[in-house]
């Protein structure tokens, strides 16, 4: 199963060989780095939609805390990242 998580971005930075612009994510306590080549507009305190180490969409805070919540309710957080 395919799952996007919504996580809230502390910190961009460019990669150092690609330029590509990265960022650290966390997702309810858990901080991963993920690619931003694809929502490249997002921002420090942005929440985005992560998918295979892409942050794949913005999405609003609300959205983002319930969806953490039913997938920490479900255990499915911790399977995933």
């Amino acid at each position: 199963m395919c799952l996007g998580v919504p996580g809230k971005i502390t910190a961009i930075w460019a990669a150092e060989k690609s330029g590509l612009p990265m960022a650290r994510v966390d997702f309810g306590g858990v901080s991963k780095e993920i690619c931003l080549a694809l929502e490249p507009s997002a921002q420090i305190n942005d929440y985005v939609m992560v998918h295979v180490g892409f942050a794949i969409s913005c999405i609003d805070e609300a959205e983002a805390e319930a969806t953490l919540s039913l997938l920490h309710q479900m255990g499915a957080l911790e399977e995933e990242l």
